[in-house]
């Protein structure tokens, strides 16, 4: 049964359809959705829920009113103290930031479901960062990226510089931080920055396709697949061969591969219940 969830605040918005999509939008379209601390904590609060629900199968993050995200707010930071806030704050600040991470790029990226970033239009700074958190990205011909942060005088957050480090390599990746230049589409599809690019007409019809194909796959085997994949960054190859190991056995005692073995042989579509 769809629901929609409580998220504390009008910024963002959440809801889980019969299809098993849990679909999160950021909506401050007068801002191009730049973050705010009701924002971010709304955020957490949908993550937190999706990662646990059972009725959620793929997590979509997107942006309202043909943007996705514009990152933080600099006309807030040029109205109050600045990004990080006053000297006597430093502690507290830094601590709340690291929560902050944690809770919304760290979720996304550790969580045992797909996630897919849906990119309408522009992507900036930490924006950027949060998509380069989601496993997949799609995104409309007309949108851009950039990582923005230099011009505002940051060094970067939500974990942006290493996720885009692990996509283009380190000399890539300090290029495009140090010299912040507005990314089309169809080179951040040849870099490997996004997944897909489809016109701007198509991307609803897309982004529902992709997350409802995500969504219907075998959860398990989709779990140990991302985790496989997230630990493959660090660690050596025999320490994935034992991994792999592990994850490939249990997978095949799940009644999802039973169904699949089934579904071959009877050459009609498995279905998929995540046991």
């Amino acid at each position: 049964m769809a629901r929609t969830l409580d998220t504390g605040t009008p910024e963002l918005t959440a809801v889980v359809g019969d299809d098993g999509v849990g679909t999160i939008t950021m909506n401050r379209p007068e801002r191009r959705n730049a973050m705010t601390g009701p924002m971010l904590a709304g955020l957490a609060a949908a993550l937190r829920d999706f990662e646990t629900a059972s009725d959620v199968r793929c997590v979509v993050l997107t942006g309202a009113g043909g943007a996705f995200c514009a990152g933080g707010d600099v006309k807030g930071f040029a109205e109050g103290d600045g990004a990080g806030g006053g000297a006597e704050s430093w502690d507290v600040g830094v601590h709340e930031q690291r929560l902050s991470h944690r809770a919304t790029s760290g979720v996304l990226f550790n969580m045992p479901k797909p996630t897919l970033a849906v990119l309408p239009g522009p992507a900036a700074g930490a924006g950027l960062s949060l998509a380069l958190a989601c496993d997949l990205r799609i995104a409309a011909d007309t949108a851009v990226i950039t990582t923005a942060f230099a011009r505002v005088g940051l060094a970067g957050d939500y974990g942006g510089t290493w996720f885009l480090t692990r996509l283009v390599g380190p000399s890539k990746a300090k290029e495009l931080y140090f010299l912040p230049e507005r990314m089309d589409m169809a080179t951040a599809l040849d870099l490997g920055i996004v997944n897909r690019v489809v016109p701007a007409a198509e991307l609803d019809t897309a982004a529902t396709d992709l997350a409802i194909r995500l969504a219907s796959g075998p959860p398990i085997a989709l779990r140990y697949m991302k985790e496989n994949i997230n630990r493959a960054v660090t660690a050596d190859l025999f320490t994935l061969l034992d991994l792999e190991s592990t994850h490939h056995r249990h997978t095949g005692t799940t009644e999802d591969h039973k169904e699949a073995s089934r579904a071959f042989v009877d050459k009609r579509e498995p279905v998929f219940k995540g046991r």
